[in-house]
């Protein structure tokens, strides 16, 4: 067909512009931002009625976010062949924005501000339709189109239920995956579809959008794999907090978890996803909830695109990617920076910071005069003991005159000398107690220099002496870190242009038998989009999916690589993704050297303060009580020949203050999480430059340094950080 009738004026057909099971979309010639929907034959006496109800009610001039029927096309003789339509020109299906990798594809400078303003959008166009009197009824992502301003249209309108004069023209398809629970196992074709469960459907988007492709019923639940159609008629919200119990299921693994959001958004999934329908959240609560997401959002400090959900208490993408080595949403702007670098300074500066003299521990905490005799305890549990020596004695006395005045009843004096041998056997003082009071009394004094350096505002100039120490190992050895990532990314060439190439063939476009739109959505979850995603093992951990599956997967994976041809001639990716390392690297030994000279800086102006410290720790009484306490604890375990155990104060700092900036990461590292709450910093030992804890001698066993000795860090091999000696 190449002309077509609208109204009274003819018209000819363009460009063919989409095609779907229904019919073909083509442009129309002479009509600039139009568009026009051909009906396959077989279909057109189906729709006839239902678009002529669209169009008379008017319904495509009541919003411009939704392409509604716009006039009647016919042929030449006055057939219904299809209607025209707003022509919906550079948007992009909604998942291509949500699903990490064909974001980055097609969406590349969208950062999560976008992804929130977008979904806000869905929500007001589904607002829309809901005023004009329609209910989608078949909402889903390939029937939500995103432009890369944000904006958002709704297409496949003619599928909407519609009601007009007391008829009534249903929905007759959906999506398994935006179906609600009530509604599975029914034939739509006979349901009258209600907001409620177009409520479903765009919380589905809307977490789709949020979680970053995931699915809110994709999960692991803990028992015989059940579909994702059998998960969500069966209530089974994998992410839900409130009903974790009852869902016995769980999200997938690395996914963002509800409690990342402000509780209305929280509590919004779990209303949407609950057990009442009636509790869903209309569009109003939505764009409330999304809105309060919206003004929570906060800016990475160490990646300028990162910007996160206050309530996650940092930043969620830093934290995915140091697990997957995935960035959810890169920095593609890191070019060589030109900035401005001091390198001759910082090392004076590093020269100065190092003979820079700060008190240790010890140059606080003097040494107490040792008392001049046990404490009270210690002489009320040795006379305790001496009358219990002393009572053994008697008894025993008495055995041996009983034997001697009652021997018939010998029996009684063998008990009674047992008893009072016992009693004086136990005539040493136990030792437990005092080891323990002098580890309190140790901890007493930890709490007290604590609370000296608090007093005497040196917390934060501490804090800045550590960060210097953890910063200058970082700096020594940052040419050294970009010379390996170099190598690194050079030796790795044929792998990243493979991994490139599979990228381009998306799950969600692949035609495998077996796995439709609802097992897509499962793979997605569990973070397999494309060719490259497509390994054995990891497919295998994805519910539903057996040997039979994997294979077909792996074999569809196969046949792509096979027509992968490695290109040895350098690129314009190559030099981009040298660019971006370099840039990083630039970046952050810029910051580097502002920690280091700044850091001089603050230790220059502390400098009298310092000094005073030893002076006012001596006349310092909530010390100097702790100290005297230890003190009398140590005498008491000498009076008793017990050794003394080792002190385990030091000068501390809270491992929630530090801040050091820490060398780029190549997407594939991990970077070590901190987990001891408290780390030496001036104890004589150096701290840890990854996770801060206190480092103890080792000595290689093999490498270039074989023999040798070197810090390692006191909580190997769950942290492998080191330092030279």
């Amino acid at each position: 067909m190449q002309e077509i009738v609208i109204g009274k004026d003819q018209f000819s057909i363009g460009e063919l512009i989409g095609k779907g099971g229904e019919g073909e979309v083509f442009t129309i010639k002479g009509r600039s931002g139009q568009a026009v929907k051909i009906y396959n034959s077989s279909l057109r006496t189906q729709r006839e009625d239902k678009v002529r109800a669209m169009v008379s009610e008017g319904l495509a001039v009541k919003t411009d976010l939704v392409a509604y029927p716009g006039e009647v096309v016919t042929d030449r003789r006055g057939n219904f062949v299809g209607f025209v339509m707003r022509l919906v020109s550079g948007y992009r299906p909604l998942h291509e924005l949500y699903t990490p990798k064909s974001r980055q594809r097609h969406f590349p400078i969208a950062d999560y501000r976008f992804i929130v303003h977008v979904a806000i959008n869905v929500v007001r166009a589904v607002g829309k339709v809901h005023q004009t009197g329609c209910v989608i009824g078949d909402l889903n992502h390939s029937g939500v189109l995103v432009a890369q301003d944000g904006t958002v249209a709704l297409i496949d309108a003619d599928s909407f239920q519609f009601s007009l004069n007391g008829k009534s023209y249903p929905c007759v398809v959906g999506v398994p995956d935006f179906t609600p629970p009530e509604l599975h196992r029914k034939n739509l074709a006979s349901v009258r579809r209600i907001i409620e469960h177009d409520n479903f459907g765009l919380a589905v988007a809307i977490f789709h959008l949020l979680f970053m492709g995931r699915h809110p019923y994709a999960g692991r639940y803990n028992g015989p794999d059940i579909s994702m159609g059998d998960a969500i008629a069966q209530n089974r919200f994998a992410f839900s907090l409130a009903r974790r119990a009852a869902t016995q299921t769980a999200p997938p693994p690395g996914a963002p978890t509800l409690d990342t959001f402000p509780d209305v958004v929280a509590r919004a999934f779990e209303n949407a996803f609950g057990l009442t329908p009636g509790a869903r959240p209309s569009t109003l609560d939505w764009i409330h909830a999304l809105k309060t997401l919206e003004g929570s959002l906060s800016r990475c400090s160490k990646v300028k695109t990162h910007y996160y959900p206050s309530a996650a208490g940092g930043c969620v993408w830093c934290k995915l990617t140091s697990n997957s080595g995935f960035d959810m949403f890169p920095d593609l702007t890191a070019a060589e920076p030109s900035i401005p670098t001091d390198p001759r300074g910082t090392e004076q500066a590093i020269r100065e910071i190092q003979a820079f003299r700060v008190p240790t521990a010890a140059d606080l905490l003097h040494l107490a005069a040792a008392p001049r005799s046990a404490s009270n305890a210690l002489r009320e549990a040795r006379s305790g003991k001496r009358g219990r020596a002393l009572l053994g004695l008697l008894l025993m006395g008495g055995a041996v005159a009983g034997f001697f005045y009652a021997a018939p009843v010998w029996f009684l004096w063998i008990g009674l000398a047992i008893w009072g041998w016992v009693t004086f056997s136990d005539r040493e003082v136990e030792s437990s107690p005092f080891y323990q009071a002098f580890k309190d009394a140790d901890g007493r004094v930890q709490r007290e220099l604590d609370g000296f350096v608090q007093r005497n505002g040196m917390t934060e100039v501490l804090r800045v002496y550590s960060n210097l120490d953890a910063a200058i190992s970082t700096y020594k050895g940052h040419d050294d870190a970009f010379a390996r990532e170099i190598m690194v990314l050079k030796s790795n060439r044929e792998s990243r242009q493979r991994q490139a190439y599979l990228d381009k063939f998306s799950i969600r476009r692949a035609n495998i038998s077996g796995i439709g739109p609802a097992k897509t959505a499962t793979l997605i979850s569990f973070g397999i989009e494309t060719a490259a995603d497509v390994h054995r093992s990891a497919v295998l951990r994805v519910p539903g999916f057996g040997d039979v599956m994997t294979s077909k997967l792996v074999s569809w994976r196969r046949g792509h690589e096979s027509r992968f041809k490695y290109d040895r001639t350098p690129n314009a990716q190559d030099v981009a993704d040298e660019r971006a390392l370099r840039g990083r690297f630039t970046a952050e030994k810029a910051k580097l050297e502002s920690t280091i000279r700044n850091g001089l800086a603050t230790l220059r102006s502390a400098k009298t303060r310092l000094d005073a410290l030893p002076a006012k720790a001596r006349s310092d009484r909530s010390l100097t009580d702790a100290l005297t306490a230890r003190a009398q604890a140590e005498q008491d375990l000498r009076d008793l020949g017990v050794s003394v155990p080792a002190s385990n104060v030091a000068l501390t700092l809270t491992q929630a203050s530090r801040s050091v900036p820490q060398p780029p990461n190549p997407p594939r590292a991990n970077t070590p999480t901190p987990q001891s709450p408290r780390v030496t910093v001036l104890s004589g030992k150096p701290s840890c430059p990854r996770c801060g804890a206190s480092m103890i001698r080792r000595k290689a066993r093999r490498g270039r340094n074989a023999g040798g000795q070197f810090w390692g860090c006191s909580r190997y091999p769950h942290c492998k950080g080191t330092r030279n000696i």
